[in-house]
């Protein structure tokens, strides 16, 4: 693939994250706060690809900061275009958005979980509906990123060339990608862990359950036995 292909798969759309904190997330926010998340965990394990780092890439790209959850969300109905992220409270919101803009002309507009961008991929989507539904997003960004790691030889250059093949430019958003990354799968170590934790107190509680029982019923038997 040429590589202009990959240069402009997403442009500028990591300054998205950036303004998150300013931006507030809609009535029905609640709705849609695993949707993206969701498309991208489904995606990981069919195309086998390393566990949250599809999604660490839209979290890098449509993240937005949630107050009550204290944690970066992405978010499905994102468009980037004009220099500037909108973010949208439906589906059907994040499609009229496109569709004002190409009636004015505009072109590179970014869409999505992933921002893939309709120029730059006028074959990814067969129609707007699709390109916002969050599997078909997030499968064809995660094909994307498998064709890169094959090229590359390298999930850090995979990464990076998702954004672009300038390095000033891919530098910064590999990084920010890697970090999201991590503290991701930091995240999932800890839920495991207090799983484990709590798994284990549940046998412990069982445990001294079962022997207090057995206590009971010896007591039980002696106290029987010794009252003839």
């Amino acid at each position: 693939m040429c590589k202009i292909y990959y240069t402009f798969l997403i442009i500028a759309s990591s300054f998205i994250a950036s303004h998150a904190n300013a931006a507030k997330f809609p009535a029905n926010g609640a709705e849609f706060l695993t949707t993206c998340r969701t498309a991208t965990a489904m995606t990981e394990k069919q195309l086998r690809l390393p566990t949250r780092l599809l999604n660490a890439i839209s979290l890098a790209e449509t993240g937005r900061w949630h107050d009550k959850n204290r944690e970066i969300v992405a978010w499905p109905w994102t468009v980037y275009s004009e220099g500037r992220g909108r973010y949208l409270p439906s589906k059907a919101a994040a499609i009229a958005e496109v569709r004002k803009l190409q009636a004015k002309g505009v072109k590179n507009i970014d869409v999505g979980c992933m921002q893939v961008n309709l120029h730059w991929h006028p074959k990814a989507f067969k129609s707007l509906e699709e390109a916002f539904d969050p599997t078909a997003n997030t499968s064809y960004a995660g094909n994307l990123l498998k064709k890169l790691r094959n090229e590359s030889k390298s999930w850090n250059f995979a990464v990076a060339y998702y954004h672009s093949r300038t390095k000033k430019y891919y530098v910064p958003y590999k990084a920010k990608v890697i970090r999201l990354w991590k503290e991701d799968r930091k995240r999932d170590t800890l839920v495991r862990l207090e799983k484990a934790r709590a798994k284990h107190r549940a046998q412990r509680a069982a445990l001294k359950k079962k022997r207090e029982d057995a206590k009971k019923k010896r007591v039980a038997r002696i106290e029987k036995i010794a009252n003839g």
